[in-house]
């Protein structure tokens, strides 16, 4: 089974950048499509951002343009690049794998396999 280890959370203010990372663990990043989620206090849970075993990636409307998800192969990590971060971005932050897709050339949608999450604040 795939394991996922967030990190790179943290408090800054409006308008700043945090990197969050998720070091991948027992296969190859590049087989599996994969996703960061978000979920506020009291909010439901949202995918933020996406990205495929092809490398296509796609994003929520209120993060595109300041948000960018990558893969970094040779280290087996997955990346969120959060600039212009706002208050409304706060939020535990998680990542999460499509396990099937390890199989498969496509993605299944399924992310049955999740980190413990990091935490972003973004104070005004």
């Amino acid at each position: 089974q795939v394991q996922l280890v967030e990190s790179g959370g943290g408090s800054v203010q409006t308008g700043g950048s945090l990197r969050l990372s998720c070091l991948v663990s027992r296969y190859s990043i590049s087989r599996y499509c994969m996703a960061w989620f978000r979920q506020a206090p009291g909010k439901e849970r949202e995918k933020v951002a996406s990205i495929d075993n092809g490398d296509s990636t796609t994003y929520t409307d209120s993060v595109k343009g300041r948000f960018t998800i990558s893969k970094d192969n040779a280290k087996n990590t997955l990346h969120l690049l959060m600039n212009s971060l706002k208050p409304e971005d706060t939020a535990m932050y998680y990542c999460a794998a499509d396990p099937q897709s390890f199989w498969n050339t496509y993605c299944t949608g399924d992310y049955a396999v999740w980190g413990r999450g990091t935490h972003v604040t973004v104070s005004s």
